[in-house]
């Protein structure tokens, strides 16, 4: 990966219509945690407490509030990570009036908002989005979300009312953990924060250690732990300060967006030529929203279709050349920087490149619990914490382009359905049945040529239940779990019951294409509980502020109105995004196969990570835990160092939750 430095960047917006306006802004990342106490029984020693656990995610201040009112105390802390002025204009908790703001994102374009609030006759202090959301909350209530173009987790506190007012952005950028018995409800950006409080009660939740098994994180809105949950991206729910609520039933998330919403209107009437244009139009003007700051700003480039096209479209309007970075870890393989540095050379910014070695992405593993304080398993979280910790020794946000596969259909699993999906449907079950069966006796490392090609063993692992089931639901299912149901009978100590998320949405109209199937899944649950999470602890677990310029709202809700024949098209992937790209910088220098961002977990499980794994992968432990079934963990442990090289990711998946487990439940 790499980034682009900008600096001297203050004060500076470009309108819808090209024009730019100078202001003074006050923007702060951050974390936030807090509680409501129906009982009184908490203070702000504990507020304290819970908000220093996130002060990682804001090193540059912090503030705390404990309010009374009745019988009830409300807590609102605040770490704070300045990105546009360094004053205490911004800080938080904020009040207006009646009204107390704790509040963890951006709102990109609050100086319009602000001035319609001024239209309305409404008088600012400062200069901050912290601010207008006090006044566009007043205004508008729970409406004025509709406005806000940004990544954004609020907590609002109404005095007046007694409320509390809970808001979480549209795509989940930014996390919103709560937790309700015996009268507390708790908040916060991390769990970690819940663990400060002593009245938080850490009881695990068996059907989420399930889900994370099959998925490798547990998806939203459900947490590890019992009597917690996740808000939901595009969600809010509102507390009564009169009215106790006596379990997490009692918390209704209402929303107020929905990606569906897109995918089910009818689709545009242009042509492709204008579908280009339109496309860049909009990825322009979100690109643009997320540059401004006091603070060096960052791009993640891998060299791919999406991070070039971040970077080309903000590097053209610009005449001075900006500052890019390369970052890899070539002792493992994992080094696009030859490729970055060619198409920065011909975008014309001024290049360096950082590597990282392998022994410090190893050594970076035994601190992955503390960061994911959630059972967490994608891998690439290891390169992606590494490149987010060289990043912040030279800017404080950093520009990524997640989203991008999962708008324009880019990744590879995409191009599977479409080629094999109707293909696959049309085989006798018995012979796909069959083939499954000469595939379990045969393991992938026997397979010549292939078994070296990137992520063949888990593919070929994956193949076996698509052959099985080949409708797109079981597709789709087939390529996000690692266990199956079945497997999961055998796996758990008790009966494992499946748990509902958005992997099962009905909420697609029935004649949606198997492609739109696919993403508006993904955009629900693969990016909001892998990519988001991931990218939000690696970057914020050393203060970096992580923007995330494809997931403007206003993206999804266009391009998923697009044919899909603008997105994929006759094998080609990400078609209208690749030809915006190829019009600064030319095909030869991007294509080339997907690289990912991948880690070679197998050799490191065989070799690096044999001691670890013995270490926390034992009999003793499982038994104490009484979690899992030992004699079904042993197994693919054995055949695994037997050389079923496929079940890599598997025995993976259990050596994370076992080192959570160490961390946090002992």
């Amino acid at each position: 990966m790499s980034f682009v430095i900008i600096r001297s960047y203050a004060d500076i917006e470009r309108s819808r219509d090209g024009s730019v306006r100078y202001f003074t802004i006050f923007i702060l990342m951050c974390g936030i945690a807090g509680f409501i106490d129906y009982t009184s029984s908490s203070s702000k020693s504990i507020l304290t407490d819970m908000t220093t656990t996130l002060s990682h995610r804001g090193p540059d201040g912090s503030g705390h509030e404990v309010y009374q009112l009745n019988n009830t105390q409300v807590g609102l802390g605040h770490r704070r990570l300045s990105i546009l002025d360094l004053s205490e204009n911004g800080k938080q908790p904020m009040r207006y009036k009646h009204y107390v703001l704790c509040f963890n994102g951006e709102i990109y374009n609050f100086a319009e908002i602000k001035d319609e609030l001024k239209a309305l006759e409404h008088k600012f202090i400062g200069d901050s989005d912290s601010e207008m959301i006090l006044h566009a909350y007043e205004e508008w209530g729970d409406k004025c979300i509709d406005k806000f173009i940004g990544m954004f987790a609020i907590v609002i506190l109404n005095e007046e009312d007694n409320l509390v007012f809970c808001v979480r952005d549209r795509t989940g950028v930014k996390p919103f953990f709560y937790y309700l018995k015996n009268g507390l409800f708790l908040f916060a950006s991390e769990l970690k924060a819940f663990h400060e409080h002593p009245f938080f009660e850490k009881e695990i939740d068996l059907k989420s250690v399930g889900a994370y098994m099959q998925y490798g994180s547990v998806p939203t809105p459900h947490c590890i732990f019992q009597h917690s949950k996740k808000l939901k991206p595009g969600h809010y729910f509102t507390l009564s300060l009169n009215q106790q609520p006596d379990s997490l039933n009692d918390i209704q998330q209402v929303q107020y967006w929905n990606v569906y919403d897109a995918y089910n209107s009818d689709k545009l009437d242009m042509s492709y030529d204008e579908a280009v244009i339109q496309t860049e139009s909009i990825l322009q003007s979100s690109f643009d929203y997320r540059m401004v700051a006091d603070v060096p700003v960052g791009i993640f480039l891998s060299g791919g279709y999406d991070s070039v096209c971040v970077t080309a479209l903000l590097q053209k309007e610009r005449n001075t050349k900006l500052k890019t970075f390369t970052i890899g870890v070539p002792d493992i393989g994992l080094n696009e920087a030859p490729y970055a540095k060619e198409i920065a050379n011909h975008i014309g910014t001024d290049h360096t490149e950082i590597t990282c070695s392998e022994k410090e992405a190893i050594e970076l593993i035994k601190e992955l619990p503390f960061h994911y304080d959630e059972p967490f398993a994608d891998s690439s979280a290891i390169p992606t914490t590494l490149v987010s910790k060289m990043a912040r020794k030279d800017v404080t946000v950093a520009l990524s382009a997640d989203g991008g596969d999962e708008i324009f259909a880019g990744y590879n699993r995409y191009d599977y359905m479409m080629r094999y999906g109707k293909k696959l449907n049309t085989i006798p079950g018995f012979l796909r049945k069959s083939a499954v069966g000469i595939m379990k006796y045969i393991p992938s490392e026997r397979i010549p040529i292939l078994r070296n090609k990137y992520n063949f063993h888990n593919r070929y692992e994956k193949l076996k239940g698509v052959l099985n089931d080949p409708s797109k639901a079981n597709i789709m299912l087939s390529l996000s779990q690692q266990y199956t149901d079945d497997q999961m009978d055998g796996f758990m100590q008790n009966s494992f019951q499946p748990i509902e998320s958005a992997y099962l949405s009905q909420e697609l109209n029935t004649n949606a294409s198997s492609l739109e199937y696919m993403m508006a899944i993904d955009y629900q649950t693969y990016l909001v509980d892998d990519i988001l999470q991931k990218v939000d602890r690696a970057t914020m677990s050393h203060g970096l502020e992580g923007r995330e310029p494809f997931l403007d709202h206003r993206i999804i809700e266009f391009a998923a109105r697009l044919p899909d024949d603008y997105k994929y098209h006759n094998g080609v992937k990400k078609r209208v995004i690749r030809d915006i790209v190829h019009q600064y910088v030319p095909s030869e220098l991007l294509d080339r196969p997907k690289m990912g961002f991948a880690v070679p977990i197998a050799n490191w499980l065989n070799n690096e990570l044999r001691e670890l794994v013995e270490e926390y992968i034992s009999e003793e432990k499982i038994a104490q835990q009484g979690i899992f079934n030992w004699s079904y963990i042993s197994k693919i442990t054995t055949e695994f160092y037997a050389g079923k090289k496929e079940y890599d990711t598997k025995v993976w998946y259990i050596l994370t939750f076992q080192m959570w487990y160490e961390k946090w439940m002992n």
